[in-house]
């Protein structure tokens, strides 16, 4: 199946689950970051927690997630709209660290002093909201949860997971969000946590059986509604346009420095690797812009 989310309500609305599958684009953006086994694992897991956050989101909006910590990893930003486009880069994407107890070490990598920032544009010309809340631990899943309950007070679950294949491409990625909301039940919480705590590995879940099995194994028996399935899918926002705009806020003296030094500039989008050229005739034209 293509990469997609599920989303659903119980029965009594007082807890919402989603989960998705995410391999193909993940799988991709790990490829056009040129990432290193760990940070593969790291932007992926990231790039599930980023499709989970874009489902909660009403049309015309986006959500932006910046890890930025004291490791080698630098920064991981990832982005993703409502209609289910995500997208994702690393500021260091070669960066390692040795397996910790036998597990990938994403932490070793992000840090563990920093700071989640969620960004939310909301559209219709509205000022962005911006949460920020400090990194609890450096694995994903764990401070995404914290930020929920911290930031935007909604308790909150997050399982996020992906693995490579024997060529060090990603192979699974994926992942589910539950959240408590006000008519949520304590019997309901409860038997919701049992559920999640008795879930097999979530790798083994994600390889076999999608987002829907999961779905149902962490309601369990409680009643609940399908609200939606949606595709997720890789798209940059970057044009030359957009670059034009991006050197039009340098100073004359900046672009003036550019021809001098270099006769000219490319710059190159972060997320997908696309070059944009200005000789130094165009730089020239938008020196007269500025």
């Amino acid at each position: 199946m293509n990469d997609h989310i599920v989303r659903a309500l119980s029965s009594d609305g007082g807890i919402r689950i989603l989960a998705c599958d995410i391999a193909h684009l993940a799988r991709t953006i790990c490829a056009l970051q040129g990432a290193s086994s760990t940070v593969s694992i790291a932007l992926g897991r990231g790039l599930a927690g980023g499709a989970l956050m874009g489902a909660l989101l009403k049309p015309g909006q986006r959500v932006a997630l910046k890890f930025e910590g004291n490791g080698p990893l630098q920064k991981m930003i990832i982005e993703a709209d409502a209609d289910g486009a995500v997208r994702g880069c690393a500021g260091n994407p070669s960066a390692e660290a040795e397996p910790l107890e036998g597990r990938w070490n994403v932490p070793g990598i992000i840090g563990k002093a920093g700071f989640l920032t969620v960004t939310r544009d909301i559209g219709m010309g509205g000022e962005p909201y911006h949460g920020m809340v400090q990194l609890r631990s450096s694995e994903i899943g764990d401070d995404l949860a914290y930020y929920f309950t911290e930031s935007e007070q909604v308790p909150s679950a997050v399982g996020l997971g992906a693995g490579l294949d024997g060529d060090f491409q990603v192979s699974y990625c994926g992942g589910f969000l539950v959240q408590a909301l006000p008519k949520a039940g304590e019997s309901e919480l409860e038997a919701v946590m049992a559920n999640i705590a008795a879930l097999p590995p979530l790798a083994d879940m994600l390889q076999t059986g999608g987002p829907e099995p999961l779905l149902g194994q962490i309601f369990g028996d409680l009643p609940y509604t399908l609200l939606e399935t949606r595709d997720l899918f890789f798209r940059c926002g970057c044009s030359r346009e957009k670059v034009e705009r991006a050197l039009l806020s340098l100073t004359a003296t900046e672009i003036h420095d550019m021809i001098e030094k270099d006769g000219g500039a490319v710059v190159t989008c972060e997320f997908c690797r696309q070059g944009y050229s200005f000789d130094a005739s165009e730089l020239g034209n938008l020196t007269a812009l500025s």
